[in-house]
């Protein structure tokens, strides 16, 4: 795990546009020089930046999402210009542009790269009268794998066909091959919001999230830790628009940095007091026995379900001739829980219902403290 922390560390660090805050017990990452900004506090954002030594002419601005603005100082100190806009607008008037992870990040994991797999077998698929509409919002999908294609729905711009020791291959295919082993009762759509590299910003994140329509559950195997804490503007917008007033879940996973406490976003939504907390459930991972010691915990997490050398459907190639694959983390938790919601619902009737009934069976043995799925 160390090395893995080590090497993701370095990869990230030559980045030119991306900022690491490592001022505090978790690095914080988001853009360089840009500040998400809500609609109608522009002019402020303005005076603050001008306050801490950007000169007027120097300050520009784009669309990110929702009527939020791309705010790019160059040489600004985001995070002091965050929380003065603040302490003046209030808390959800600006924050750091974020960027997130995939759980792995990279090929890789808190056990390395995943391994090659034998002896799997596929389940039938989704059934004929499947209606629970489940939305990957992941890396794109490889069309080179065991998963059948008629498994999923993927526009052209959702597939990808990158594989490089540094890329993100297979996550999608992965995951929708672990929702699929554990249900039939879904149709599954793939939508590409991480890059090769297993990145998103928080604009990537919000407008695929507020574009995905008619859907019931959202995976959210990606995520990272956010400054000062604070739940990122942004994304709770989008998440704000997604869920309210809608009869609709996330599942979220709670990544891999071996945490105790510190928040997790999007994960970290399901314990805020924010409307659409119980529709969030954040996932952390257990092997069977006890929480696995990589992942995350803290008092935002829901429960716990299986993380820890996962077989599933990944990619064709010269090191996975049968695309199946033994990979590890909490990304691969979350759609357990995803299927698991899914699964209810042919009993509850609604997803609202489902997601309590899960948390329910959970109570009944627990890894760690926390409730668990087996």
């Amino acid at each position: 795990m160390e090395r893995w922390q080590r090497a993701r560390s370095a990869r990230l660090a030559a980045l030119p546009w991306l900022h690491t805050d490592t001022s505090g017990p978790r690095a914080v990452r988001y853009l360089k020089d840009e500040l998400l900004v809500a609609p109608g506090h522009e002019p402020a954002a303005r005076d603050v930046l001008a306050g801490l030594g950007v000169a007027a002419e120097r300050i520009t601005t784009a669309p990110a999402a929702l009527g939020y603005l791309r705010i790019t100082a160059p040489g600004a100190d985001i995070a002091a210009a965050s929380r003065a806009l603040k302490d003046r607008a209030g808390p959800t008037a600006a924050g750091p542009h974020h960027v997130f992870v995939s759980s792995p990040f990279e090929v890789g994991g808190p056990y390395g790269p995943p391994a090659t797999a034998d002896g799997y077998s596929l389940t039938a698929g989704p059934a004929p009268d499947a209606t629970v509409r489940v939305a990957v919002v992941d890396t794109g999908v490889w069309r080179d794998s065991p998963l059948p294609e008629s498994w999923y729905e993927a526009t052209q711009s959702d597939y990808d066909d990158t594989v490089a020791q540094e890329s993100d291959t297979g996550h999608a295919n992965f995951i929708t091959g672990v929702i699929m082993a554990n249900t039939a009762r879904v149709r599954v759509r793939i939508v590409k919001v991480l890059d090769a590299n297993g990145m998103c910003t928080e604009t990537d994140l919000a407008t695929a999230l507020v574009g995905l329509g008619d859907v019931d559950i959202v995976n959210l195997s990606l995520g990272g830790f956010s400054h000062d804490d604070h739940p990122p503007v942004l994304l709770q917008a989008a998440l704000a628009r997604l869920l309210e007033g809608h009869d609709r879940a996330v599942t979220a996973a709670a990544g891999n940095e071996g945490s105790d406490g510190r928040p997790y976003w999007p994960a970290a939504f399901a314990r805020t007091s924010l409307p659409f907390a119980g529709q969030v459930v954040s996932v952390a991972a257990h092997d069977g026995a006890q929480l696995c010691p990589w992942s995350n915990s803290g008092p935002w997490v829901d429960l716990a379900a299986p993380g820890s050398d996962i077989v599933s459907t990944y990619v064709v190639h010269d090191d996975f001739p049968t695309g199946f694959a033994r990979w590890s983390g909490t990304s691969f938790s979350a759609p357990f829980v995803a299927a698991a919601v899914a699964e209810s619902h042919a009993e509850t009737g609604t997803i609202a219902a489902a997601v309590a009934a899960v948390k329910k069976k959970a109570a009944a043995q627990t890894y760690g403290g926390y409730p668990g799925l087996t």
